[in-house]
């Protein structure tokens, strides 16, 4: 009775771009009453948010009900399925698992509860408003439906029917971005946030990547911090760094309104290069750069980086030290111990080795795909290589 899911490596992740630098959600998890009202420098764009006072207002948790939302509308776009609508059937375990929520009682409830605050709170807006009409007023979804078996009383799925203004939204190509699975994995609002905006702004810029305030960023965010507050937190993401697909660098730190400049990780070793070639005059002390030429050891830890280095298997965006020759990595060093004892035992007979070359050469050049935990994307790859050549053992 219900759309089959693909299986879960199968599916892409997208986001709706039109919500990922605008404040439409709550970066706290406590409860939220206080409006949200967003007006862009040039007056263009204007977003008003409304808490319910029963549930709050709508967190960048919930969030990621609505991008696993968008993702499968985007599935079945590409999979060439002519019955669209706004009513998605799904299983809840699917989803929880697909962003990383488990699947214990616990995760159910955070769902129903995310669910509630996606339908009660309300957003108004002029983002793609027509000539016939100036705003748009709606909830996330409209309604969700748990379906049983009138019979075996067993749960047959969850019925969402999404609004109108994001469903269209989605259903134009146009407006998705890929993110990376390791998005789910991102514990801070603030974080969630500036990884959405970062990876919308940053996306096509290439090797120079996106400059932004942090005035205008605090603005963009919605965020109850205070700016000093704000700025803070946000010095602190851009020192640890540890963003997925996205490289922090804070511009005029010490200066009274620093910037952050935003370069995916992919182009990171392009504009070490670039910078590189650069001469010494050329550095503007306007765009923080008065330590001039970039150092050759941080260049080549640079662009180790950006090529794979993954001996630990701490987040992206830790520096690299030197490339290892890939002969020389053995699964048994460089694996969790007890994610190798569970390869072995769930998937034997391979050449584990042999298949982490393999996995390297893939993350060397799928930059976008760098894990946050490389044993435990190992143990997928190999589960996936393991189910379509288990018959060849």
């Amino acid at each position: 009775m219900f759309f089959t899911l693909p299986d879960f490596s199968d599916i892409s992740l997208r986001d709706y771009q039109e919500t990922m630098q605008r404040p439409f959600f709550s970066l706290s998890k406590r409860k939220r009453v206080k409006p949200i009202e967003y007006i862009s420098p040039d007056k263009s764009v204007s977003v008003h948010v409304s808490p319910n006072p029963t549930y709050g207002m709508a967190t960048i948790w919930d969030a990621d009900v609505m991008i696993y939302l968008a993702s499968h509308l985007n599935e079945m776009r590409e999979r060439g399925i002519n019955d669209m609508s706004p009513v998605i059937r799904l299983q809840p375990g699917d989803l929880l698992k697909r962003i990383c929520w488990g699947t214990s009682g616990r995760a159910y409830e955070r769902l129903i509860s995310a669910l509630d605050r996606l339908q009660a709170t309300t957003i108004k807006t002029n983002i793609r408003a027509s000539a016939k009409s100036r705003e748009t007023t709606f909830s996330w979804i409209d309604s969700y439906t748990h379906l049983v078996d009138e019979r075996t009383q067993r749960s047959l799925g969850m019925e969402i029917t999404l609004s109108k203004w994001f469903f269209d939204g989605v259903m134009d190509k146009r407006n998705v971005l890929a993110i990376s699975p390791a998005y789910f994995e991102i514990t801070s609002g603030l974080g969630k946030w500036l990884y959405r905006a970062s990876r919308k702004h940053a996306g096509g810029n290439g090797p120079e990547g996106f400059i932004i305030g942090f005035e205008t960023l605090h603005q963009k965010s919605g965020s109850e911090s205070s700016y000093p507050v704000f700025k803070r937190k946000l010095m602190e993401l851009a020192r640890l760094n540890e963003l997925p697909d996205i490289s922090l660098e804070i511009i005029g730190a010490d200066s009274t309104k620093p910037k952050m400049r935003m370069v995916m990780r992919r182009h990171l070793a392009d504009r070490v290069l670039q910078s590189a070639r650069k001469p010494r005059a050329s550095y503007s002390k306007d765009e923080g750069r008065g330590e001039d030429l970039v150092d050759p050891r941080q260049a080549m830890a640079l662009i180790a980086q950006a090529a794979g280095d993954l001996r630990s298997s701490g987040a992206a965006g830790r520096k690299a030290t030197t490339l290892p020759s890939p002969p020389l990595r053995r699964a048994a060093d460089i694996l969790d111990a007890d994610i190798y004892a569970t390869i072995r035992t769930d998937f034997p007979g391979w050449d584990y080795d042999d298949l982490m070359r393999r996995f390297d050469a893939f993350l060397g050049a799928n930059p976008l795909e760098l894990p946050r935990n490389y044993s435990k994307r190992f143990y997928g790859f190999v589960k996936e290589h393991h189910r379509r050549n288990k018959y060849r053992l």
